[in-house]
């Protein structure tokens, strides 16, 4: 057994060993840990935006996260992580030079050549811009590929908004690759940018129906309407993508935790069409 990998490979996906290099305060209560593989793999580090890692901690667990760094830059890894579990409990507690473990990546990656060509809207939700940012680092890497690129984020409040000085950059930039709108449903005398839902930003992202294809990952409710508020709109159902980061466990179509109707999210998905979703989410509680 090669010493990168510290567990057996489950249905071929090795665990691998990485130390933590540097960890980051993402938003309240939520960190970017950059970690090195002990020994990189093409497998592990050949990740294309949208794909989840299992990220570990020896002897507590496993929790499906996806990376969030740049698809085209895999010295280190980055995961963006919110504490709210036993297992982030744990990963919340780490320090540069702690030990965690990697599996994957795996699962669909976002439709980045379907979209190219073309405009591309891209909405985030909460945690969800954890899971789209190596799409946008992959479209500001090929920017010349794509016509107009949207980026719409929202948070509770300022404090839940994540990355914030990156997109405050992004937003600054004088050429204009990303156009960057901001929104929170409960701003506070210093947030300089609108209030409300994300969905409030459809207005002002001037959406070409004909030409739009949309990326988006947030709450469930938030997707779910406003997936359909965009296909109201004229956008075609096969353009709409989103991602379902459901209770996966075992991450290789091996346990069901994750299953969605027909679909096993961690093989089939995360990242879905919303024609695939659509029915499946006006179901309560599946």
């Amino acid at each position: 057994m090669s010493a990168t990998v510290v567990r057996e490979p489950l249905a071929g996906v090795p665990t691998l060993g990485a130390t933590i290099e540097a960890i980051e305060v993402a938003a309240t209560d939520t960190y970017t840990f950059w970690s090195r593989l002990d020994e990189p793999t093409p497998r592990a580090t050949g990740f294309r935006a949208g794909q989840i890692d299992m990220l570990g901690v020896f002897g507590v667990g496993e929790v499906p996260i996806s990376r969030s760094s740049d698809p085209g830059a895999t010295e280190l890894l980055a995961h963006t992580v919110r504490v709210c579990g036993r297992v982030t409990r744990v990963l919340g507690g780490l320090r540069p030079g702690d030990r965690v473990t990697v599996r994957g990546p795996v699962g669909r990656p976002w439709p980045l050549d379907e979209a190219a060509g073309g405009d591309l809207l891209i909405a985030a939700g909460g945690l969800g811009l954890a899971p789209l940012r190596s799409a946008v680092y992959d479209v500001l890497r090929h920017r010349e590929e794509y016509r107009r690129v949207v980026l719409l984020v929202g948070g509770r409040d300022p404090t839940q908004i994540l990355f914030r000085h990156e997109l405050e950059r992004w937003r600054a930039e004088p050429r204009g690759d990303l156009e960057v709108h901001l929104t929170v449903d409960i701003p506070d005398d210093a947030w300089p940018y609108r209030e409300g839902v994300v969905s409030t930003l459809f207005d002002v992202a001037g959406i070409d129906p004909a030409t739009t294809t949309v990326f988006m990952c947030g709450p469930e409710i938030m997707m779910r309407l406003g997936l359909a508020d965009l296909s109201a709109r004229g956008i075609a159902d096969e353009r709409l993508w989103l991602t379902m980061e459901r209770n996966m466990h075992c991450a290789v179509k091996l346990c069901g935790h994750c299953q969605m109707g027909p679909f096993f999210v961690c093989a089939d998905g995360p990242i879905f069409r919303w024609d695939q979703m659509r029915q499946l989410m006006e179901v309560h509680e599946l």
